[in-house]
């Protein structure tokens, strides 16, 4: 099995989770296109690809055999199986951004940044919240991608993604994306510190109250 390169020149492994439709796809976009310090791996994933999306750029749209062919021989820093999809982040990958000396950044849901913070050590991980489940349900009737079976199956999923917040080391609320672009950046940068968990634990309590009601915060 392939390892994880070990970054001599300080680079860092970051994290980004969020329930569909919080925004972590665009905000990541938009951090990659504005800090050339930071690079993404190319995950891999059996589902079937979007009209607006490219084979290796997007993804690596793979078949569920070759998915799971690769996973067996450890080539993956994490796997998930989200909606009937599976995802994953090779180390191949990982390791082209790491090796030309950039930090990494993957956009993965709460089960791979589980493992990703098991497997290695220094991680930092970053949680996107949605302002509001009304706002979360219009982004994602908004994108025209899905039918209303899944928009409510997103929504059901999103509850379990909300509940663990408190695994992230940051905390960043995706109201105003200039805003949240703006944090997302200060935290690559090491200047985040306002951005912790322990910093913004109070004054997001109202907000996460709302998105989960029945959580004992």
């Amino acid at each position: 099995m392939n390892e994880l390169s070990s970054s001599d020149s300080g680079g860092t492994l970051f994290v980004v989770s969020a329930p569909s439709g919080a925004g972590k796809t665009s905000l990541v976009r938009a951090l990659l296109e504005a800090e050339p310090s930071m690079g993404v791996a190319v995950s891999h994933t059996t589902r079937t690809m979007r009209p607006e999306e490219q084979d290796g750029v997007n993804y690596h749209f793979v078949d569920t055999n070759t998915f799971k062919q690769l996973a067996d021989r450890g080539g993956f820093i994490e796997w998930a199986n989200v909606f009937g999809n599976l995802y994953g982040t090779s180390i191949d990958a990982a390791n082209l951004v790491l090796d030309a000396g950039k930090n990494l950044i993957l956009e993965i849901d709460w089960q791979g940044a589980a493992q990703v913070r098991q497997k290695f050590m220094g991680t930092q991980s970053i949680f996107i919240f949605p302002p509001s489940l009304a706002a979360l349900r219009q982004r994602l009737e908004g994108r025209g991608q899905d039918d209303a079976d899944t928009v409510q199956k997103r929504m059901d999923s999103a509850f379990q993604e909300l509940s663990h917040w408190r695994e992230f080391d940051y905390l960043i609320v995706n109201d105003d994306f200039d805003e949240a672009l703006k944090q997302l950046t200060s935290v690559v940068n090491g200047q985040g510190n306002h951005l912790l968990k322990s910093e913004r634990q109070a004054e997001l309590k109202p907000l996460i109250s709302e998105l989960l009601p029945r959580e004992d915060q």
